[in-house]
């Protein structure tokens, strides 16, 4: 906890620290094969980082360096070349950017991303198997599918320990051991179970820090924006999840988080509305679509994003080091089915979201391309309506593509909506 005397070095260090380490770790994986270092493509809901650290493997994801062009204004220049190429225009934005990345030999605008030599993937999204073969197709490298049994009902999904999850455990743990196995091929490594008991350590020690700050994100005013500087936060779990770099990251940040709260230190300087947002962040506008929120004193305290997004760090499971593998599978299964759970049947937990967090509104943002999480978005609005009586927005745009965003059109429904919340705290004031 920071002291009156230190404040303003821990007020703003988490951004500061965590762009650094984010640019730090993109020059790493640009620079791996001039170290003859090999590289597996991952993705963000996951991404086995734990098991893949043990081979020596570079992560490279390629929603991330999608995201990172559109974000950089030049998402564009890579969706053209894709379309060129013979993508449809409404197809995945990511997967298009990534296939003008992979024609355009790697070029990026934070440098140069490696050839795949083993891409792992899961059905937690079902865009990424079809993605995978387009790697397959392009550099001839194996390829791996875990495949994850999902919920299989919209009001529960099973937990460690009940009959039905270790059925499913040991299915993930085999295809786990196939994984490592497939590891020793490719990197020329053998397998060091006291390294992943290391990695899972360290992805321990993040995951409670992670789930410490995303909590205090429930002081009133709220400390950090979700969407804003979540995506960072967000940045940082991907990039360094299991390694040593990542636990100081968010122990640091748990810390920053914590003297905001407790000196009432907000993102905003006047917080009039606290926010949930559900959905992908509009990335191709990315500054101006958090300012057309804040500039009206609307704080994002927290969003599904920062969930699924973010491998589940926020769950609270803890892996059981005695026993790696089955625990990893475990975790795995535990955190990949919640995130479906989210994607799906994700009413119930908007709901004690909005209730945890002392919500205003909630912000529904399907996306154009992305297909898989905007289905049903307007149903789950509907839905939560009728549990609870927080407002919310619908507002649609895409996640790199910028020929579909408007932003005057954004503005008319998002001034509309802060206008629904002024006049319902009126009522509210006058009753």
């Amino acid at each position: 906890m920071g002291t009156a005397n230190n404040g303003a070095e821990i007020v703003g260090r988490g951004a500061k620290d965590g762009g650094l380490l984010f640019r730090r770790w993109f020059e790493t994986l640009s620079s791996a094969p001039d170290r003859g270092e090999k590289t597996a493509y991952v993705f963000v809901m996951g991404s086995l980082a734990e098991l893949l650290r043990v081979f020596g493997f570079h992560l490279s994801f390629p929603e991330i360096t999608s995201l990172q062009t559109a974000v950089r204004r030049v998402a564009l220049d890579y969706l053209n070349v894709a379309e060129d190429y013979g993508y449809s225009p409404d197809i995945c934005g990511y997967v298009k950017v990534d296939v003008g990345l992979q024609l355009r030999g790697g070029e990026h605008p934070m440098g140069r991303i490696p050839r795949p030599d083993l891409a792992v993937i899961t059905n937690a999204c079902n865009t990424y198997i079809k993605w995978a073969e387009i790697w397959e197709r392009l550099y001839g490298i194996p390829t791996f599918t875990l495949d994850i049994p999902g919920p299989r009902a919209a009001d529960r999904y099973s937990q460690p320990g009940e009959p039905d999850f270790e059925s499913d455990r040991k299915y993930v743990e085999n295809q786990l051991r196939e994984l490592i196995s497939l590891c020793e091929q490719v990197s020329g490594k053998k397998f060091d179970i006291d390294q992943l008991r290391e990695n899972m350590s360290c992805a321990n020690s993040m995951g409670a820090a992670y789930h410490r700050v995303l909590q205090l994100n429930r002081s009133i005013p709220a400390p950090f924006n979700a969407l804003s500087d979540g995506t960072v936060y967000l940045g940082v779990a991907n990039a360094l999840r299991g390694a040593p770099e990542g636990v100081k990251y968010f122990e640091d940040l748990a810390d920053e988080m914590s003297y905001k709260a407790a000196n009432h230190i907000g993102t905003l300087a006047e917080e009039k509305h606290r926010l949930i947002f559900s959905g992908v962040p509009c990335y191709p506008i990315f500054r101006k679509f958090t300012e057309l929120f804040t500039s009206r004193g609307g704080v994002f305290v927290t969003s599904q994003y920062l969930q699924f997004a973010g491998g589940s760090l926020d769950s609270g499971f803890e892996y059981d080091l005695k026993r790696p593998i089955e625990s990893l599978a475990e975790g795995v299964l535990f955190c990949q089915r919640r995130s479906m759970y989210g994607m799906f049947f994700g009413e119930r937990e908007i709901v004690e979201m909005a209730n945890a967090y002392r919500a205003d509104g909630i912000v529904f943002h399907p996306i154009k391309s992305c297909r898989t999480v905007s289905t049903g978005l307007a149903d789950k609005r509907r839905a939560i309506a009728e549990q609870c009586g927080v407002m919310s927005l619908f507002v649609e745009s895409d996640l790199v593509d910028q020929r579909v965003v408007s932003e005057a059109q954004m503005k008319n429904r998002i001034d509309a909506f802060f206008e629904g919340l002024a006049a319902r705290r009126l009522r509210e004031q006058r009753a």
